[in-house]
């Protein structure tokens, strides 16, 4: 039987937390120290321990058991199926040496007794019964603890790396997606208890699966299901089949707004309010002071951004070779070209010319040079301040019910979340909105979602 509890009148409503491995793209500060120095943004006189590279299991690992001390829900992994490509060359190490989740998280799951594991697999270039066993997979080695965060894929530069190509259209995706996630279930589902496995039998406009599943079912019935589009679709796919969304941070007004309409659209699909948990990704900056933490805030953007980040940012933008562009000096005059590529991997962005006019207004009116502009418009710093702060603006959007907790990502890899689990759980215990202890074994205990259906011989 699943582990998972529900909220009773004795379990108030609790934050969840959650903590994102970044280390592959350039917001990530990666700055390892000599022995004996410290370590940035960790305590006076830590050593920093010996870690190779973002690829390298002790940086994993490290952060994981950083997260599970700090009583968070999941530890999670992003995915990437191609390097991403700037004229034709890869230009950093956005997805460069990001190995494959679930390996990944499998050997986590020796390492971790209570932390859930979530691994991004998308719905395109992966199989239905396939990707089931491999979760299936870690969720009984790890007892319980695995996620899936469904992404959709619809790109042909993608879809190169793989045999059947760039084959599906834009409006496809989340059909696909929904039938991937069902085919998955029915088949988490199929062993019904000590009477084996049954039969499952399904032909469907993407896949056709029949047959029995090699595994019978999970302390939690199956792993939980997170999804992160926010357009119209994404929002109906997510109160249809997600138990978690991965949104952006909208800031506390935005956020109620997204809350209260994803959470309105649930009840057309027979689900409560609490089934669905929203956590939008956050970072966060922290200091002593409020001037400490903007001071810090401001160097880590310096760096988030060098000179070469600038330029390549800028030409995305406009779609043009600005190469011969100084970094420090002022933004081109010139208008962008409409169809101009040379970012591959990438979202794609559609309204150039706005963008541009609207950079170039801000750098006029405020004198700033290419890399000043970029750092103003693309950062992604959410909370900036004391623990004292970061807490009480965390409980603040968790009180007005702009968000059920926060996916944090820290800029420094892996030691980011040192400073946040030391100085700002203990606050936000102390005002009585997040966990003391683990109150169940599995992820969904620890998210306090709904059982899903049980087996027959329970029932």
């Amino acid at each position: 039987m699943s582990s998972t509890r529900r909220r009773g009148p004795d379990r108030p409503r609790t934050l969840h937390l959650a903590a994102h491995f970044p280390g592959v793209n350039n917001t990530t500060v990666w700055a390892p120290a000599p022995p004996g120095q410290r370590a940035c943004g960790g305590p006076a006189g830590a050593r920093r321990p010996p870690f190779d590279s973002q690829i390298a299991f002790a940086s994993f690992a490290h952060l994981a058991r950083t997260a599970e001390r700090g009583l968070f829900d999941f530890f999670f992994l992003a995915e990437g199926l191609r390097l991403r490509e700037h004229k034709g060359r890869i230009h950093d190490l956005d997805v460069a040496g990001r190995p494959e989740a679930i390996t990944v998280l499998s050997a986590l799951a020796a390492v971790t007794d209570r932390l859930g594991l979530a691994a991004t697999m998308s719905t395109t270039f992966n199989e239905p019964y396939e990707l089931a066993r491999r979760l299936a997979t870690l969720d009984h080695l790890s007892a319980g603890r695995a996620a899936w965060n469904v992404v959709t894929t619809s790109d042909a530069f993608t879809g190169e790396n793989f045999r059947r190509g760039g084959f599906l259209p834009y409006a496809e995706r989340y059909t696909r997606a929904a039938e991937f996630v069902a085919v998955a279930r029915a088949l988490w589902d199929s062993w019904p208890g000590r009477g084996g496995p049954q039969p499952v039998s399904h032909d469907g406009p993407h896949f056709s699966v029949e047959g029995y599943f090699t595994l019978p079912r999970s302390p939690q019935g199956h792993p939980v299901v997170i999804q992160a589009g926010e357009s119209a679709e994404g929002r109906d796919f997510a109160a249809a089949t997600a138990d978690v969304i991965f949104s952006r941070y909208h800031g506390l007004e935005a956020g109620r707004a997204f809350s209260s309409d994803v959470k309105g659209r649930l009840a057309a699909h027979g689900r409560d309010r609490d089934s669905l948990k929203i956590m939008p990704g956050v970072s966060f900056v922290l200091g002593d002071t409020a001037a400490e933490a903007r001071e810090k805030a401001a160097e880590i953007r310096r760096q988030q951004v060098s000179p070469q980040t600038a330029l390549l940012t800028l030409e995305q933008v406009w779609g043009l070779d600005l190469s011969g562009y100084d970094p420090d000096g002022p933004l081109p005059d010139l208008d962008p070209d409409p169809d101009g590529e040379l970012a591959q991997g990438r979202v794609r962005i559609t309204d150039r010319k706005t963008i541009a006019d609207r950079w170039r207004e801000l750098s006029r009116a405020k004198g700033l040079s290419i890399r000043e502009t970029v750092i103003e418009t693309t950062g992604r710093q959410t909370f900036v301040g004391t623990p004292q702060t970061v807490a009480e603006e965390m409980a603040t959007h968790f009180r007005a019910g702009a968000a059920d907790g926060f996916i944090l990502i820290p800029h420094l890899t892996p030691e980011g979340l040192d400073d946040f689990v030391d100085q700002v759980v203990p606050l936000l215990q102390e005002r009585g909105v997040f966990r003391t202890e683990y109150e169940g074994t599995t992820l969904r205990s620890h998210l306090r979602l709904p059982d899903p259906a049980r087996p027959l011989w329970e029932n």
